[in-house]
């Protein structure tokens, strides 16, 4: 599958995939200067792209892995949703989860698009559900071991 990619600035970074069996392809941020991000501090970082997911899947943006356990940088939103109609340019809302400030230069890997299918359902009211074994059962309802 190709995922069509319009560069709204030009030095904005195509998307790409660090190895051939990567479920996830690095997004890049493009910015004119460096972005400091406090302790606790929310952002909202520019990629430069826009994209064209098909139609029936969905863009999903999750953190770097990497970014997250060594600077303890991750997103305020946990993962971003791209509605397949949706033709705007990439934003990363990010959140400092560390203790010291956190340097974003142009360029630099941010976060990672993964495009997922998803079932395009609609919803309707009903007064009854189906039964299941676990019932009402809610958080920590079926143990820790």
């Amino acid at each position: 599958m190709k995922i069509k990619v319009k560069k709204l600035r030009e030095k904005a970074v195509l998307p790409f995939r660090a190895t051939e069996a990567s479920a996830g392809a690095d997004l890049y941020c493009c910015i004119d200067e460096a972005v400091c991000i406090a302790p606790g501090e929310r952002k909202l970082v520019p990629t430069g792209i826009a994209v064209q997911i098909p139609e029936g899947c969905g863009g999903f943006v999750f953190p770097r892995s990497g970014s997250a356990i060594k600077k303890g940088l991750s997103m305020a939103n946990a993962v971003g949703v791209i509605d397949s109609d949706y033709r705007g340019e990439l934003c990363v809302p990010l959140i400092n989860l560390g203790s010291e400030p956190i340097v974003i230069e142009n360029g630099e890997r941010i976060a990672q698009l993964v495009i997922i299918p998803v079932e395009l359902c609609g919803y309707e009211e009903s007064d009854t559900l189906d039964e299941t074994a676990r019932g009402l059962g809610g958080f920590g309802s079926t143990g820790t071991k």
